[in-house]
């Protein structure tokens, strides 16, 4: 991907951003190859962002057959004339519509079944509406192959957001004075890692947001669910786990409170104006992170619509010490 160059068109095209980030820095994303899998209303508002920044190919995976919500949230699925062709239909049958310049392609089937070359051509793997399971397994495959894969998850759940990032060993670098640049690198925990961190280890400052994702995250895992499937009516559940988490993890519960658990599994279809947010915040980040322009979020972003605050949190494993 080093050795080649913009095109004529693609130099026209992305001149002004050009002019903001550089020559070398727009290169890298018209030819870079981005793997989405998952179609939400979160996704749609981040592939809008990644293919105006001008992001090579977009490759979508989503074995789940589409439903009238699927098609109510992504703005990006082209409708059909017959409606009874949606029927039976998979998310990754239907072609998208993300402009001229962008190569777009679905992918059918389970992604656990797909082997490692399926992987290796991709610069970003973006995760949504995925099991834990799915999302460990993903990334451990992301960090095995010989290229450093950027690897997101994202969700949306009601009023709130969360994002999570590894770049595994990311260096890049960063202006600190007029027309000087120094070398930086930052290195990332693997999802597993990061949510194994024990809570007793965390600032008390850490969002209230990230214990509530992991308790309804563990609960979706141990029930074999995938996000959005826990309703109002697992909520004494859930609530039962927490308790136990809690006492695990030496953690007073009203870190995680009632009221916000109760909106997470109440309110499982996603708010537009939330998507916006969040699938821009996810845009920002994958066009760091393939341009090499920006310095990346380490390694956790969470945002509550309820009182309109964007939070970066670092989960990340303890130093030992020296």
């Amino acid at each position: 991907m080093d050795g080649e160059e913009l095109t004529e068109q693609e130099t026209a095209l992305y001149d002004r951003q050009i002019r903001v980030w550089g020559a070398d820095a727009q290169r890298r994303l018209s030819k870079s190859h981005i793997l989405i899998y998952g179609m939400t209303g979160t996704v749609a508002e981040f592939c809008k962002n990644i293919v105006l920044a001008g992001v090579g190919s977009v490759t979508l995976v989503d074995e789940r057959v589409v439903a009238e919500e699927s098609l109510s949230a992504n703005f990006l699925i082209l409708p059909v004339p017959d409606e009874n062709l949606y029927q039976g239909k998979t998310l990754a049958e239907f072609r998208v519509a993300l402009g001229e310049t962008i190569s777009s392609e679905g992918a059918a089937g389970d992604i656990l079944t797909f082997g490692v070359e399926f992987f290796e051509k991709f610069d970003a793997v973006i995760l949504s509406c995925c099991s834990l399971r799915k999302k460990k397994w993903i990334n451990q495959k992301c960090r095995k192959l010989s290229k450093r894969v950027a690897f997101y998850t994202v969700e949306c759940r009601g009023s709130c957001g969360e994002i999570f990032v590894d770049l595994q060993d990311y260096k890049f670098s960063k202006l600190k004075k007029l027309e000087e640049t120094i070398e930086c690198r930052i290195e990332y925990p693997s999802l597993e890692e990061a949510i194994s961190v024990p809570w007793r280890a965390l600032p008390r400052s850490v969002s209230k947001l990230y214990f509530a994702m992991r308790v309804i995250e563990h609960f979706e895992y141990v029930e074999g669910r995938d996000p959005g499937e826990t309703i109002i009516d697992d909520l004494p559940g859930i609530l039962e786990l927490r308790k136990e988490l809690c006492e695990t993890n030496s953690l007073d519960e009203s870190q995680i409170p009632d009221a916000l658990l109760e909106r997470l599994v109440r309110d499982v279809a996603e708010y537009p104006p939330v998507c916006a947010i969040v699938g821009g915040i996810l845009g920002q980040e994958v066009i760091k992170a393939i341009s090499g322009n920006g310095v990346p979020l380490k390694n956790f972003f969470f945002f509550d619509a309820m009182d309109g605050k964007g939070l970066i949190e670092d989960i990340s494993v303890p130093s030992s010490p020296s």
